[in-house]
């Protein structure tokens, strides 16, 4: 009996002047473990006249995890953080309490032609971290810990697993692990999960047990202990997942908590312009009604 519980494809949805793939929230499954939200960017070849630009906007009750396969994504916040991330570095911004960031292309290839892609998610708080205080982490490339097992490249980019620890500061026990293969590889890595977990497949294709999955799918496991597939050639897929939460997170627009009370008393904060404001910018996102 197959061990795939769900099984979501990635669903259109804009993000400001930019299309992606929404993998999280699904509406059967709302999240993996403390993974409360996946965006799939691009690939996306820009011409020297456009840009990507998400303006100001806020964050209450989660981490952010920004991840680069290509391009570069410039990072401005309200702590005065101010970061260009390139594929295979981590940017990692916790909210707290309230934080504010906007994200463009960086100056120096806004009148260029240009490739982006990658992965935005959302990382939910313990309930007694999501009112602290904001903070902003960027994580080198090569501070990520890399390793090959069974002919496939593993990438370690946030959490623990496999006996190792990623330098990205995380609150609550979770792993986020970038598989690579040219040839293709039996993979029986449940001993090493925890938690809930689930795997995207970027590209090339796994198989488990007769069924073949293909890429901008994610396949949510009903019992990590029993994660087992094939990797077939050339492939890249990312798990993920961790200890989930016992009390039930709400989402309303970019606020996350376990308390409907902070959500409403964070939507009258930006309404009244109150949250703390990014250095040198003045653009405003009005509250989506909804």
């Amino acid at each position: 009996m197959s061990n795939i519980g769900h099984i979501i494809e990635e669903r259109a949805a804009n993000i400001g002047n930019f299309m992606v793939g929404r993998l999280l929230p699904f509406r059967e499954k709302r999240t993996v473990g403390p993974f409360i939200f996946l965006d799939h960017m691009g690939p996306a070849q820009l011409s020297s006249s456009e840009n990507l630009d998400v303006p100001p906007h806020p964050h209450i009750g989660l981490s952010t995890l920004t991840y680069l396969f290509e391009g570069a994504l410039m990072h401005r916040d309200s702590l005065g953080s101010v970061q260009e991330i390139k594929p295979g570095a981590v940017n990692w911004m916790t909210a707290g309490k309230g934080v504010v960031h906007s994200e463009r292309t960086p100056e120096n290839l806004r009148d260029k032609e240009k490739t982006f892609h990658g992965l935005q998610i959302w990382i939910a708080l313990p309930k007694d971290k999501e009112l602290s205080e904001p903070s902003f982490t960027h994580v080198s490339a090569e501070d990520i810990p890399e390793w090959e097992q069974n002919g496939v490249k593993m990438k370690l980019i946030a959490g623990e697993a496999f006996g190792k620890k990623s330098p990205v500061p995380v609150y609550s026990p979770l792993y986020l692990i970038e598989m690579k293969n040219k040839e293709q590889t039996e993979l029986n890595i449940g001993s090493q999960l925890f938690g809930e977990s689930a795997l995207y497949i970027l590209e090339g294709s796994i198989k488990i047990e007769e069924n073949i999955f293909e890429p901008n799918q994610l396949l949510v496991a009903k019992e990590s202990s029993l994660c087992s597939f094939v990797l077939k050639k050339n492939s890249t897929v990312y798990l993920f997942g961790g200890e989930p939460f016992p009390e039930e997170r709400f989402i309303y627009w970019n606020f996350v908590n376990s308390d409907k009370d902070q959500i409403e008393k964070a939507k009258k904060e930006w309404e009244e312009q109150n949250f703390p404001p990014i250095p040198g910018e003045t653009d405003f996102v009005p509250l989506p009604k909804k």
